[in-house]
């Protein structure tokens, strides 16, 4: 079940190895929309505009925890490209230590300050109590999505992009289910949805433990593997807790703009919520060959094969750069019906959130090129610059949230997302280039 993919031609591993990851974080985008969907449709536009302002404390707390659960898959996939099969099995101990250490820190900080932070974000009166009732939930059930984030990541590390993909439709499912029927028949209102994702998250927890007990006996773990020094969990530290904090920094941007988008008032939060639910899918393809760049990058640095990752990346741009632009005209030409799934015939909503997707969609071939450059440094294990660009994503949202939503309203917190793409690429690439320098040339044999 394992995938190697530090041998045959890198445009085509990249390729077929991230097909399956995209359906999955298709799936996974279907996940979270399923949510704001059914409440958008069965609860009212306020209902829908309470979940969406939630969006930014999610991205916030739970962008660490993925984040962290990506970063520390990144040795693993170094030490399996290495043949290091002792060093798998102990990467895998380290990381599941230092997982439900930040669990239990990151579940207690978001129950005491969900509602606080609702109010610094001058969240409105009327949507507070659906964004509670919602994110209270969500951050009681951050142990299934730190779990099933790492254990996604530890199966993608050896290789294997395709089942994660099925937890993920499996869990899809069983949300929108559980949506209907803690909504439609239980009348549970928005905490019946935020309940729903947590029991499908649990649910997909199971399915990975399972298969990787009868299908991974590389990541059995046996007592030996537990015995963790201080310097493996440090080095493992060392790498995830940047790529959490690059989340976090980033989500942080993104509290201070809802906070300004809070003050347009209900009509515009909705308008901007349903657009994200649909730019987040158009935005999949991108994401997802970053992602795989992440896997590829970190096994053929464990295995030395310098020239093969800077021909995959150079491989990798060019097909991501291409989907961006089919992208960019389905959100252009196409995206007003899809926000009518979410917010039905409010046709002043659906307005605010054609401007949305127009600014962002014209921008994506620069969205193109930072997932993948971002990706491959930290498959590298260099998680200094995307955390330094991370910072200035935060930088330009601020600047958005502070200069551009005064005198452009709705627009210039649609600007928001294409100046922060810009501000975190700039360090990126200048980092990667240098690396590329300075890595060995000629070393290797890159197909």
């Amino acid at each position: 079940m394992t995938k190697d993919l530090t041998r045959g031609n890198p445009a085509k591993l990249i390729f077929f190895f991230t097909i399956p990851l995209l359906i999955g974080n298709l799936f996974q985008q279907f996940y979270n929309m399923a949510d704001t969907l059914i409440v958008g449709q069965t609860l009212g536009v306020d209902a829908l505009a309470g979940v969406g302002c939630t969006g930014g404390i999610s991205f916030l707390i739970l962008g660490f925890a993925e984040g962290i659960a990506a970063g520390l898959s990144i040795l693993t996939a170094q030490r399996f490209g290495a043949g290091d099969t002792d060093g798998v099995r102990r990467s895998f101990a380290a990381g599941l230590l230092i997982a439900a250490g930040t669990t239990v820190v990151l579940t207690l900080a978001g129950m005491l300050l969900a509602g606080q932070m609702l109010r610094w974000m001058n969240t409105p009166a009327k949507i507070y109590p659906y964004a509670y009732s919602y994110i209270i939930v969500i951050m009681g059930g951050i142990v299934a999505a730190m779990l099933f984030n790492l254990l996604s990541n530890i199966l993608r590390a050896l290789g294997d992009s395709r089942t994660p993909l099925l937890f993920l439709v499996i869990a899809c499912l069983i949300n929108i289910v559980l949506d209907l029927t803690f909504i439609k028949v239980f009348h549970w209102g928005v905490a019946g949805a935020g309940i729903a994702t947590v029991a499908s998250q649990l649910i997909s927890c199971v399915c990975c433990l399972m298969f990787i007990a009868k299908k991974f006996p590389i990541l059995h773990l046996r007592r030996e593997d537990w015995h963790i020094t201080a310097w493996e969990l440090g080095t493992h530290m060392r790498i995830a807790f940047p790529m959490g904090f690059q989340s976090s920094i980033i989500a942080l941007g993104t509290l201070i703009l809802q906070t300004a988008l809070n003050g347009l008032g209900a009509t515009a939060v909705a308008g901007y919520t349903a657009a994200c639910r649909v730019d987040q899918l158009a935005i999949q393809p991108m994401m997802s060959f970053g992602m795989t760049m992440a896997t590829y990058a970190a096994q053929n640095y464990g295995a030395g094969k310098f020239d093969r990752i800077r021909k995959g990346v150079k491989q990798c741009l060019l097909i991501s750069i291409s989907f961006s632009i089919v992208m960019a005209f389905v959100n252009i030409f196409f995206g007003k019906p899809l926000v009518r799934l979410f917010v039905g015939s409010a046709e002043n909503v659906v307005n605010l959130a054609e401007i949305y997707l127009i600014i962002n969609g014209v921008c994506y071939f620069i969205l193109a090129i930072l997932f993948i450059i971002r990706y491959t440094l930290q498959g590298l294990g260099k998680s200094f610059v995307p955390t330094f660009a991370g910072i200035m994503e935060l930088v330009m949202r601020t600047v958005a949230a502070l200069a551009l939503v005064g005198p452009l309203g709705f627009a210039g917190a649609s600007s928001s997302n294409p100046l922060a793409w810009i501000g975190s690429c700039i360090p990126l690439c200048i980092a990667y280039i240098y690396l590329m320098r300075h890595l060995p040339k000629g070393q290797d044999t890159a197909d």
